[in-house]
């Protein structure tokens, strides 16, 4: 972690690569923290980059940068939006610091659904020497393997990560909405080939997507090692990469 180091140890270590975990502050169900998307995607990154350090990649965790993209959430208690604009005025900034200070990678470990930085990293690549990159860290390994009902938001997945990684900010599951989202009248939406905004509030009682009743923290822990093993694994592919050469010749 960045945050935790001193100048001569980041002199030192020349990383690799760079890590931006990127979350949001938002409700979630009423059973989990607004950071909770924030705590995710910093631990996942933080764990990640240790298991490849061990391996000898050099991978410095930024700090996570707390607000996500919320526009069909404004009318939930102090659910904090940023506007994708203005993620890409303050990633633009933050690529243009990293440029020329040693790393040449960097990747957005992204912790928000609501977040989209493809668009963006199209749009900075021709502005810099680094080499750019976004995950989901949930969608790094199929949770079907793991969980029953993977839910959109504050489900069973998300519930059991978090009580694996922070089970003191975890309210009793008794006292969770069971996360009934309803389906789209038009069956395009349904279907997943046409694509709208949610009305957040008009969607779920709870703010929750996905019942969370059948999380443990036992499911959490062997979900986050699948996660961080492969992530740790991307890590240290990318640092070795030739950049100039990332790509298979034609058989």
């Amino acid at each position: 972690m960045l945050t935790e180091q001193t100048l001569p140890g980041v002199r030192a270590a020349k990383y690799d690569i760079a890590v931006l975990p990127w979350g949001a502050t938002e409700a979630h169900n009423l059973h989990l923290p607004y950071g909770t998307d924030n705590d995710e995607s910093t631990a996942v990154a933080a764990r990640a980059a240790e298991r490849a350090w061990t391996r000898g990649t050099r991978a410095a965790v930024l700090p996570c940068v707390p607000f996500g993209v919320n526009t069909t959430q404004l009318d939930i208690p102090f659910t904090l939006n940023m506007n994708p604009r203005t993620q890409l005025a303050l990633l633009g900034d933050l690529v243009r610091a990293l440029d020329g200070q040693g790393v040449s990678r960097l990747v957005i470990l992204n912790g928000h659904g609501g977040n989209d930085f493809k668009w963006m990293i199209r749009e900075l690549q021709p502005q810099t020497r680094l080499f750019l990159c976004t995950l989901n860290w949930w969608q790094v390994v199929d949770g079907r393997a793991f969980f029953a009902d993977l839910g959109d938001h504050a489900g069973e997945l998300e519930t059991s990560v978090m009580q694996a990684l922070a089970p003191g900010l975890v309210r009793p599951l008794a006292e969770a909405g069971d996360g009934y989202a309803k389906a789209w009248r038009i069956a395009a939406f349904r279907e997943g080939w046409a694509w709208a905004p949610r009305q957040w509030t008009k969607v779920t009682d709870d703010t929750g997507i996905g019942n969370p009743a059948a999380a443990t923290r036992d499911k959490g822990e062997r979900f986050l090692e699948a996660v961080t093993e492969r992530i740790a694994q991307f890590f240290a592919e990318l640092a070795a990469a030739d950049l100039d050469d990332l790509y298979l010749p034609r058989p």
